[in-house]
């Protein structure tokens, strides 16, 4: 194993240019990710120009210079996963990088997601250091989101995958199930797993008068607050969680519940409001919609319990890793998701049914030493497992391999 240098003392300050096909910043699973590996980047003393989609609010870090490729007409939001308008934004975006390439003088070039599938003709061209972040498996994104049943198709974004993974001079991977996938198959390749272990309130620090205000903007004094944010999509198991919350009232476990559901767009959020009031349970809810990341950290505060019903997919939710540290109890599916991550002892962890998480949820509930114990271990295992200090060492040296071996 090649010795990973002190973040520290990076071995020397790096112009990257990193393409990332994302609504840029949005509060979602990847431009979080995103978000985090930028300010590492920072930290460790690197400069970047990032290139992103004209959607999505500035953040400003240090070292951080944001280009933006031109808007579709008539969209305004970005849907997660893959859709046709991300296919027309990304040769926007292709263009908008070939342009910022041709004009600068770059050490790495840095792509997530499918930029990396362009990512291989950029580097190749420019003779420029070529890092692939790894987010999930793109082939499998056209399953999960139900994009298209095309054989063709999906043969065709797995050769593109293949040819990316066995052209970059490194990559990071960001769960143990990708990163497994790419030793089995590309044993050979470099490459790191980086857990999204970043916690947001490192960016956005939250006080008490921030507490209390979001206490009062949602009426929720006096709760007890089960927390859910990131997206809407099927795989997260939204319907399962509101199905949870009916067994809960026939249960009568807590007379002053209540369900905080952060994130969704516009149209999820309103589809899922008529959900709950045709089952008489709109006042145990409350849908906050889209909110900036700044605010996460204190709903996090003002929360019992912190819950995860996530039902498909290979990659960690990202929020596994900030509710690990917020000292509040977690209740997951028991998929592999979670599991790679959590375990029964710092975690209430559910068979795939509403029933079965409802159960969960009133466990807590009613036991809540059992959820100080919970949390204090998961915390534990945050501390040793995750910790940001190793999060910077695995970025510094990932980006000294890439660069090394293109040398």
């Amino acid at each position: 194993m090649v010795p990973r240098p002190d973040p520290k003392q990076p071995n020397r300050s790096l112009r990257i240019l990193m393409i990332a096909p994302q609504p840029f910043f949005s509060p979602r699973g990847t431009p979080f990710s995103v978000l985090h590996r930028i300010k590492a980047l920072s930290m460790l003393g690197h400069h970047i120009d990032l290139v992103t989609y004209g959607y999505g609010e500035d953040i400003s870090i240090q070292n951080l210079s944001i280009f933006r490729s031109a808007k579709l007409p008539g969209v305004k939001q970005i849907k997660i996963g893959p859709s046709k308008a991300k296919l027309f934004l990304d040769v926007g975006l292709w263009r908008c990088s070939r342009k910022m390439l041709k004009q600068g003088q770059y050490d790495l070039l840095h792509t997530h997601e499918e930029a990396s599938f362009w990512g291989v003709n950029l580097s190749r061209r420019f003779k420029i250091p070529h890092l692939y972040d790894m987010h999930s498996s793109l082939p499998q994104q056209l399953d999960n989101f139900r994009f298209t049943r095309s054989k063709l198709l999906k043969s065709l974004f797995a050769r593109l995958e293949k040819r990316a993974i066995m052209n970059a001079n490194a990559m990071i991977t960001i769960c143990p199930e990708l990163q497994r996938y790419v030793k089995e198959h590309y044993p050979q390749k470099t490459s790191v797993m980086i857990e999204n272990v970043a916690d947001n309130s490192m960016i956005f620090p939250v006080t008490d008068k921030d507490r209390q205000n979001l206490q009062m903007r949602f009426g929720l004094e006096g709760k007890r607050v089960v927390l859910y944010y990131g997206t809407f999509e099927a795989y997260q198991g939204i319907d399962l969680l509101i199905d949870s919350a009916e067994h809960l009232v026939r249960q009568k476990v807590a007379r002053d519940l209540h369900f905080l559901l952060v994130g969704g767009g516009e149209e999820q959020v309103r589809r899922y409001q008529g959900v709950v009031q045709r089952k008489g349970l709109d006042s145990l809810f409350t849908f906050t919609g889209f909110m900036s990341p700044q605010f996460i950290p204190g709903l996090i505060d003002i929360a019992e319990i912190l819950v995860s019903p996530r039902l498909a997919g290979n990659n960690s939710p990202l929020k596994i890793y900030s509710y690990l540290r917020s000292g509040r109890p977690i209740v997951a599916t028991n998929h592999i998701t979670h599991t790679q991550v959590l375990n029964p002892k710092v975690a209430v962890l559910t068979d795939l049914t509403s029933e079965a998480f409802a159960q969960g949820i009133a466990e807590l509930l009613r036991n809540p030493e059992k959820g100080r114990t919970l949390a204090a271990a998961a915390k534990a295992l945050a501390d040793e497992q995750y910790s940001y200090t190793n999060y910077l060492k695995n970025v510094e040296w990932i980006i000294e391999q890439a660069v090394g071996t293109a040398r």
